[in-house]
């Protein structure tokens, strides 16, 4: 196949990548400034104890924390009587597993929440062999509290308040992450919620994507549909240990 794109002699190309790499390197100035406004944003007081049930039974969110002071929530979209969870916070989980030992030497646990009973969580996260810690805030407010999960009132009226602002939505479940920090007299904070694409920065996959050479190739009108549970690719990855790591 013929390609689309300019091709040129090594020193051009050399040209070409230095001048990207200035704004590669602005892009890392700014993301290191926002992640300092980040941390300096206020934090809020949690006042309700949210209760979850997961593979300890019932544990509040201060439980969550076991034993740190740091602890991050992926909001995972999985409602009540689903046969399995929503294909991209699936791509997000498929990232977590990997992570878990770095984070939770370092003072943070991340915790997984849906609202669909802990029985059909623990069904689909036994298929899809993830490890990590999910837990059911199913009989809680927590999803509704924190804007990620909608009332049959709200759904009626056909607008909901997501990432901030009030959008046309007719979905139950959306997308997102939250972060806690308790103190030592058992106080907890509620330090940062992102959506919708703020959650990309958890996704591995999308960072690999962005430097292969057509990129996340999410342009059609369905942007995502090429995305799958990792269990229905038709080309699974084995362990040959040559390298050669699909067949």
């Amino acid at each position: 196949m013929q390609t689309k794109h300019k091709v040129v002699s090594p020193a051009e190309w050399d040209l070409a990548r230095k001048s990207l790499l200035v704004k590669e390197k602005e892009l890392t100035r700014m993301r290191d400034q926002v992640a300092k406004e980040r941390m300096a944003l206020p934090w809020e007081h949690v006042n309700k104890t949210y209760e979850f049930n997961g593979a300890q039974g019932k544990e509040t969110l201060s439980d969550l924390f076991d034993g740190r002071s740091q602890l991050i929530i992926v909001h995972f979209m999985m409602g009540p009587g689903w046969a399995e969870g929503c294909p991209g916070c699936s791509f997000n989980a498929d990232s977590i597993d990997g992570s878990l030992p770095h984070l939770l030497n370092h003072d943070v646990s991340l915790v997984v929440v849906s609202r669909a009973p802990y029985e059909e969580i623990q069904r689909f996260q036994k298929r899809m062999e993830w490890k990590f810690k999910w837990v059911s805030s199913h009989d809680s407010d927590f999803n509704y509290d924190y804007h990620v999960s909608f009332t049959p009132e709200e759904l009626d009226k056909g607008e909901v308040y997501y990432n901030y602002a009030k959008i046309p939505n007719k979905a139950s479940e959306l997308p997102g992450m939250s972060a806690f920090y308790k103190e030592e007299d058992g106080e907890i904070y509620h330090t940062y919620s992102a959506y919708a694409r703020g959650t990309d920065i958890m996704v591995n996959t999308y960072n690999y994507l962005d430097i292969a050479p057509l990129g996340r190739n999410e342009d059609g009108p369905q942007t995502m549909d090429w995305m799958k549970h990792h269990d229905k690719y038709v080309v699974q990855p084995v362990a040959t240990g040559n390298g050669n790591c699909c067949h």
